[in-house]
This record gives C-alpha cells, structure tokens and sequence, in this order.
C-alpha cells in the first residue's frame, strides 16, 4: 500500500483501511516512522534499513504464509519505484498466487505532490526518470533522458543525487539542455508535505544541486512550460483553440 507523501491527510481511505485490518505491518523504518503511532497499536512491525529491500518482501511474503493480514507500506505510490513489483515477483518465482491474496492499494505518487505545490507543471504529456543506476545501467538512464527531451516531454526526475552518485544531476541537466533552453522552468520540491517541506522554482541553467538530494523530486518543463506568480504552468493548449 501507497502512505502518499507523507501527511496523513492525503493518505487514501482505503490504505487506512488496509493498515487497520493488518496483522503485520512491513516497511523500511523511514516510511514505517510516517505512521502515526497509534494506527500501529496492537501490530507486529516488521522494518529494515536501506538496501534490504528483499529481505523485507520476504519477511512480509513469509507473514501472509503463515495466515497472516500482512500490509507493505511504501511512500507515495506502492506501484512507482517501490516494492509492489518486488513481491510480485516473489509471489511468481515461488508460485504462490494461488496460496496467497495480494492487492496493490494506491497512493498519491511524489512526482503528483510536487506537481501540486509547483502549480500545474504535468498538463500535458510528461516522462518520469530515475537518476539510480543501482539497478538499472547508466547509459540506458541516459538514453531514457535523450528521448524524453528530444520528445518534449515535460520531466520528472526521481532519485536525483545521493553521496555515491553525486554528479548523475549535473548529467542529466548537461544531456537536457541539448534540447532544451537554460531558462526552462524547473520545479525543485524537497520532502513534499512532510516536516521539512521545500518548494523552488528555478531554471535549467540555475539549478544548484546542492538544493538536491535524494528525498527530492525535479520538475522540468517543457518548451511550453512558463512561471506564472512563482508557480509552474504547462498549458494543455485550450488557449489555442478556444477563446479563454
């Protein structure tokens, strides 16, 4: 189940369900903090750090055996970047969609609640793009970033700087700005609707990527995009053919 960004309030219904029906409630211990302590009460937890991302689909997976109501959190949306494929594909390698229920529950997704507090950057047809090689190579990222600016698209930038991976933004703005004008609009959004909150509106040729870390998402607008009052605005084209 998708927690959304990580305010309460935009938590679906039905994923507030999902984790007062649970038994078992697994997540990485970042996330599991988003939780208010009370919706845990009378629950086993089960979390783990960074880079146990496995072990942690096993865990849950290995719960739901026993007869367990087990939940999976993960932030923003279960089925963007996060751990619905992974069991999934635990579920597949050991045959056990027959022995076991499994539903997705959606969540608001973070390049949706950056897009919200930028304005209306995602109007039109748009790309997302994680900047992690950890598991997906670096020149088939770079290609990804080539077609999506080639094509116009506006773009969202997941994962886009960390310690170990430090100078994949640089990158990634150098292969956009082939394409692309320096003064694009760019939507910078650190830890949307969480504690921390950080909203900058910039331009390709201004982004500092020492704003930028890996609870960050990037909004880059197409060639359409202009800031309107500090906010971001693709237009979807009404103005070209109706009288607005």
């Amino acid at each position: 189940m998708g927690l959304g960004p990580g305010d309460e309030c935009l938590m679906a219904p039905q994923a507030l369900e999902a984790i007062h029906q649970a038994d078992v409630v697994v997540g990485y211990t970042g996330y599991i903090k988003l939780i208010a302590p009370n919706l845990l009460e009378g629950k086993e937890v089960l979390s783990t750090g960074m880079m146990a991302e496995v072990e942690r689909c096993r865990r849950a997976v290995d719960e739901a055996l026993s007869g367990k109501k087990v939940v999976m959190v993960c932030s923003g949306d279960p089925g963007i970047y996060a751990m619905a494929g992974l069991v999934m594909e635990l579920l597949e390698v050991r045959d056990l969609f027959r022995d076991i229920c499994f539903e997705v529950v959606p969540g608001i997704p973070a390049f949706v609640a950056a897009a919200a507090l930028l304005g209306a950057p995602l109007m039109h047809d748009f790309a997302s793009v994680s900047l992690s090689d950890l598991l997906t190579p670096w020149d088939k990222i770079e290609k990804r970033l080539k077609c999506a600016a080639d094509a116009d698209f506006v773009i969202a930038i997941y994962n886009p700087r960390s310690k170990k991976r430090a100078g994949h933004l640089n990158d990634a703005i150098r292969i956009i700005k082939t394409f692309r004008s320096g003064t694009t609009p760019v939507g910078i959004v650190n830890k949307a609707y969480r504690e921390g909150q950080r909203v900058q509106l910039v331009t390709l040729d201004t982004v500092n990527e020492q704003d930028v870390d890996m609870q960050t998402v990037l909004i880059i607008g197409n060639s359409s995009t202009r800031a309107v009052s500090g906010k971001m605005l693709t237009p979807r084209g009404y103005a070209g053919k109706y009288d607005i």
